[in-house]
């Protein structure tokens, strides 16, 4: 599908200082380590998280399972000297009105408040026979934390199964969800917030066509102007999935404008993670599937330089599903070098395929890869699905959802 060129975007400083501050040169040796291992107890299993750090180098997530009811938890690994972390549960989820399977972490806002989702439970409706999930926020109070549950799902036409969050300028929450909506493709909602309470609005409902279907793992990405970009990971012209941009209209409502349409191998197929964008309005993501070798990818996609000519993609690395890595599912990072930093779900080790830790570096050819650690020695973490954050100190947290000391997951901290 052909759309016209659109505008310049511009990204706010905060958005492009994703960007991690590393000049670690390539003579050094990248180094891995597991910083905690889940036990899959009160403490968490199956940290399907990205991390978020505060002002203070706290380090924040989600577990899956594990807590007092087995239905998730959001915890907290604070840096206790000598490169040692200490894990504290903030929350465990009761399985039915709070919340049920926390995936995709959470976000602070600027009094330390914390956000995420729950894909199950909640008091909104039955969906799969479990809930429909919730937003929930965790308060602070003399060293306690407080849940409360902002909006419960409900059956379609809302939808359901939400993914990771995003803010606004006024503090309003945004995401996809995988599920429900008008048409049963999921779609995209906005959490408002104001004196009387929270309000939730369906801002799209995807259609499994042209705009694609299905909200990705990812959070919504904001430009400086208020616009969101993402993926979804089916539909569009080809059925491979689609990038897309949803604007604030005139006159109140929103716009929504499908910027590519992933065409399937050996184009890339099927985007799982976030996007990132540099300084020109360049989008940047992975795709689980395509690719020459149809072991996913990682992809740029801007506007033509012909007026006319809409978005165009270009396939950065096509990902072998041997060695270098397969099927990456994870949002990337740049350094301040403008190399890609990431992660793969699969390959990497023979006999394990249990991902990589990758760099993807720029060159007057194209880009380059270079594999940086290859998961599955044990105790280490396995199958890294969320990618890396930078702790603005040189180093990545990231997360497995399996590995560790007892193969209930891990967080790992990787120095290239």
């Amino acid at each position: 599908m052909q759309i016209g060129r659109l505008s310049p975007i511009k990204f706010s400083s905060s958005t492009l200082l994703v960007i991690a501050i590393l000049l670690v040169g390539s003579a050094f040796a990248s180094s891995e380590r597991v910083i905690y291992s889940f036990t899959g107890g009160n403490d968490g299993g199956d940290p399907a998280t990205p991390l978020t750090f505060d002002s203070a180098g706290n380090a924040y997530g989600t577990t899956v399972t594990g807590g007092t009811a087995q239905c998730g938890t959001v915890f907290k690994l604070t840096p206790s000297g000598g490169g040692q972390w200490q894990q504290s549960v903030l929350h465990s989820f009761d399985c039915m009105a709070e919340g049920k399977y926390p995936y995709g972490g959470v976000i602070l806002d600027s009094h330390g408040n914390i956000y995420g989702t729950t894909v199950s439970g909640g008091s909104g409706g039955f969906c799969a026979g479990d809930g429909c999930g919730v937003v929930f926020e965790l308060t602070q109070s003399g060293g306690t934390w407080t849940d409360a549950v902002l909006y419960s799902f409900t059956d379609a036409p809302d939808v359901n199964g939400p993914n990771a969050l995003a803010f606004d300028t006024s503090g309003n929450l945004y995401a996809t969800a995988a599920d429900g909506g008008a048409n049963g493709y999921g779609g995209i909602f906005q959490l408002a917030h104001s004196a009387g309470g929270w309000t939730e609005t369906v801002i799209h409902n995807f259609t499994g066509g042209n705009d694609g279907g299905l909200g990705s793992l990812g959070s919504l990405l904001r430009d400086a102007s208020g616009n969101f970009y993402g993926v979804a990971e089916i539909g569009g012209q080809y059925g491979a999935g689609t990038v897309f941009k949803i604007s604030p209209a005139a006159g109140g409502g929103w716009k929504f404008t499908t910027l590519y349409a992933f065409q399937g191998q050996p184009d890339a197929n099927g985007p799982y993670g976030g996007l990132i964008a540099d300084a020109n309005g360049n989008l940047y993501g992975t795709t689980y599937y395509g690719g020459v070798n149809g072991a996913g990818t990682v992809f740029k996609v801007g506007p033509a330089p012909n007026a006319t000519a809409g978005w165009r993609d270009a396939v950065l690395y096509s990902f072998q599903g041997n060695s270098d890595g397969g099927n990456p599912s994870s949002t990337l990072v740049f350094d301040a070098a403008h190399n890609l930093y990431g992660t793969t779900s699969a390959g990497g080790d023979s006999n394990c395929q249990c991902g990589v830790v990758y760099e993807l570096s720029p060159g007057q050819s194209g880009w380059t890869e270079n594999v940086l650690h290859t998961f599955g020695t044990f105790p280490d973490g396995a199958s890294p699905s969320y990618g890396l954050t930078p702790d603005g100190a040189g180093n990545y947290l990231g997360s497995t959802p399996i590995g560790g000391n007892e193969n209930q997951g891990a967080v790992f901290e990787f120095t290239p």
